[in-house]
């Protein structure tokens, strides 16, 4: 149990910061309708984050593969605590526009620089089990957050779930302070990051996409099925409000449920960590969760769509934690930082472009007819990606160092 001392530590402190998190989302929501009155101005909220990554991931990974990575997620949990600590006491929705940008911007580093730390902190025996119990934090958190915001909103107002929000950060950088330091001692003078600098990572992240070949077929197979299922994501109160003619409770309960079967899945994922294959998690978890999104999109009523929904939050918690496992195991450590944002940031374009072609379609066809179409889609490419992976030939590939110490 010593081994995951310092592992319980980051868990414990990332799981305040997400609960603290989804307070605010719930209680920035509310305060800006408040404010403003206008639906538009909620949605808004919701385009700064891509802003955010256009703006630093072109060379937010420079630092980060440079900076000492404890001291950098210190340094950012104290940034946006403090910047979310200011919202309450201000009623100009430009000035929380200009907030937010800035609290986004320092969570574009905190994301990278976590994965890196969480990489050489953890032992790759213990990464699988580690991202499960992770994933079981953050489906507890979703279905925490929202009960425990609701009940504090109606007792003392949106402003009290917004500093508790800034308080968890600080918790959260406590946590980390208490964590050991798992970089290499830098060399004084460190250099700068110039134009250069930029361009010749760009250039080690292309070397290392042209020489990982299977690697780049697994990745871009699972991020195509995985991005194809958030530009669905955003049709799902549609589809239920006006398709299947369900209520706003309705809507709320089937995402509930879905929390609870996305938390049964992480807490199954965490106990078979040593028994099940990485491959399984990541092609069969994958495979199950587009099958899910197929389910719901065909589902006819409240009884289906919530069986499906289940189905996908359960599975989706072997994809997330298989891809996160896989990816910490097959990207340099000294390059994950800069590989990581560069493909975020692409990420993020394709995700915006999807999302407004789904919109665009359902325009001219059916949403059940579009949804569905995409689903296969998306159910294309995750067979796809089960079967690439699944070959005998690659199963050295996929061979985790537990397995070859049972050996």
């Amino acid at each position: 149990m010593g081994s995951w001392k310092n592992p319980i530590l980051l868990l414990t402190g990332i799981g305040i910061s997400y609960l603290g998190s989804w307070l605010y989302l719930v209680a920035l929501n509310i305060s800006i309708l408040d404010l403003t009155g206008s639906a538009a101005a909620v949605a808004g909220l919701y385009i700064i984050r891509p802003i955010a990554v256009l703006i630093t991931n072109t060379w937010s990974g420079s630092v980060i593969d440079r900076a000492n990575k404890r001291k950098l997620m210190i340094a950012t949990d104290v940034i946006r605590g403090l910047l979310v600590f200011i919202i309450p006491f201000t009623n100009s929705l430009w000035l929380i526009y200009f907030i937010m940008l800035l609290i986004n911007i320092a969570g574009a580093f905190f994301g990278p620089s976590s994965t890196v730390y969480i990489t050489k902190l953890v032992p790759e025996e213990n990464r699988k089990r580690f991202n499960s119990i992770m994933s079981m934090t953050a489906s507890g958190a979703f279905l925490l957050g929202p009960a425990i915001a609701g009940a504090l909103i109606m007792v003392a107002g949106t402003d009290i779930c917004i500093i508790i929000n800034a308080i968890s950060f600080i918790i959260c950088a406590f946590f980390i302070y208490l964590l050991p330091n798992v970089d290499e001692a830098k060399a004084e003078g460190r250099e700068p990051i110039r134009l250069k600098t930029l361009v010749e990572d760009w250039k080690a992240v292309r070397n290392f996409v042209v020489g990982a070949k299977f690697f780049i077929v697994v990745y871009l197979l699972y991020q195509s099925a995985t991005l194809i299922g958030f530009a669905l994501d955003p049709q799902e109160v549609t589809f239920i409000k006006k398709f299947l003619g369900l209520s706003t409770r309705d809507y709320g309960l089937i995402v509930s449920i879905t929390g609870i079967g996305a938390l049964a899945g992480s807490s199954v994922a965490a106990m078979v960590s040593k028994k099940i294959p990485l491959k399984l998690y990541l092609g069969g978890g994958m495979l199950l969760s587009s099958v899910g999104y197929l389910a719901f999109y065909s589902s006819f009523n409240f009884l289906t769509a919530t069986a499906a929904f289940v189905f996908l939050g359960f599975f989706m918690a072997f994809a997330t934690t298989g891809y996160a496992t896989f990816f910490q195991n097959k990207v340099p450590v000294e390059l994950m930082g800069r590989f990581a944002s560069v493909a975020e940031m692409a990420q993020g374009g394709i995700q915006i472009g999807l999302t407004l072609l789904v919109g665009f379609f359902a325009e001219w066809f059916t949403l059940q007819f579009v949804c569905i179409a995409f689903s296969v889609a998306g159910l294309f490419l995750s067979a796809s990606l089960f079967a690439a992976i699944i070959m005998p030939s690659r199963a050295g590939f996929f061979k985790e160092k537990a397995q070859s110490i049972a050996s």
